[in-house]
């Protein structure tokens, strides 16, 4: 009988022929190695394919698959977590590096820290050669304690990219998941810290890269539609609709995590605060955290594959 790896890596694609194999490249060098690797092509035009396939066939860790239609986004991501087997799960990103240490250093923390459901490490912006422009301080509170400071710190505070961290597979799953309304990518986040705190590795291990033709877009409506392309009819899904959803999935999150009743309810009244204060489009997300200045980033030689 064949053992399932401990990790689970879900690669979710659309059109990344142009930096996909360099991401590949990086995750299969990865120190640590009891992972698989799933791709989820959400049924892409280029050779976005055939590159994955060319991997499948090189590393048994790997295996792909090909939606027969494009899903979105959200649910291409909910598919990657559907299929895993390990008790460790973590997204990746087609476009994006990854040191060599950063997995096992992730990993590390979690066995080390059982009260720990997320572990990840800083984050770097890198250009679409590769090269370090921007290294990112990581604002948030998220390793206190006490699950309504976690809370609140999500709420008030943009930063960080703990959706690409390494997580407890079982936690994952009792949350809501990727969704697809008015910043569902913040939800998520703000709904695992309530299961218990994330760890950072105090070292510049991620690098997201920023390059022309990212999917995005600047209306509310717009990012809703890449999420799940049903959102793009407006009668079914209007604007009220969209940010109506993305307050409700806090309250919701409160209501389903394992907390005491009096952590339930100051959870509750800073979701009150913020609401009143915060929560209006356009005030959520944004602006990156502040960054540091000549970080000295050696990454040709820390992410596998660049030599």
């Amino acid at each position: 009988m064949t053992t399932a790896p401990r990790l689970t890596i879900g690669l979710p694609v659309y059109n990344g022929e142009k930096f996909i194999a360099e991401s590949i490249e990086a995750l299969l060098g990865q120190s640590y190695t009891d992972f698989e690797l799933l791709i989820s092509d959400n049924a892409s035009t280029d050779s976005t394919g055939d590159i994955s396939r060319g991997y499948e066939k090189q590393d048994s860790r790997v295996r792909y698959f090909r939606q027969p239609q494009n899903i979105g986004l959200a649910p291409n991501h909910n598919f990657v977590v559907e299929r895993a087997s390990g008790e460790l799960f973590k997204w990746a990103a087609g476009d994006d590096l990854y040191a060599r240490d950063l997995v096992e250093r992730c990993v590390d923390a979690l066995d080390k820290y059982p009260d720990v459901v997320l572990a990840h490490a800083w984050t770097a912006k890198v250009d679409p050669s590769g090269a370090v422009f921007k290294a990112l301080e990581y604002p948030l509170n998220t390793a206190d304690p006490r699950a309504p400071e976690r809370f609140r710190s999500l709420l008030y505070t943009s930063g960080g990219d703990d959706d690409y961290g390494v997580m407890r597979t079982a936690v994952l799953r009792r949350t809501a998941m990727k969704e697809s309304y008015h910043h569902a990518d913040r939800t998520i986040i703000a709904e695992l810290s309530l299961h218990g705190r994330f760890y950072q590795v105090p070292d510049w291990l991620y690098f997201r890269r920023e390059h022309p033709g990212q999917s995005g877009g600047t209306s509310m409506r717009r990012r809703a539609a890449i999420m799940d392309p049903r959102r793009a009819d407006p009668w079914r899904h209007p604007a009220v609709r969209l940010y109506g959803e993305y307050i409700y999935a806090y309250a919701r999150a409160i209501r389903r995590a394992p907390l005491s009743a009096a952590d339930r309810r100051e959870c509750y009244r800073h979701l009150a605060r913020w609401t009143v204060t915060h929560a209006r489009p356009g005030t959520a997300g944004g602006e990156d955290p502040a960054s540091v200045d000549n970080p000295d980033i050696l990454i040709d030689s820390i992410v596998p594959g660049r030599s």
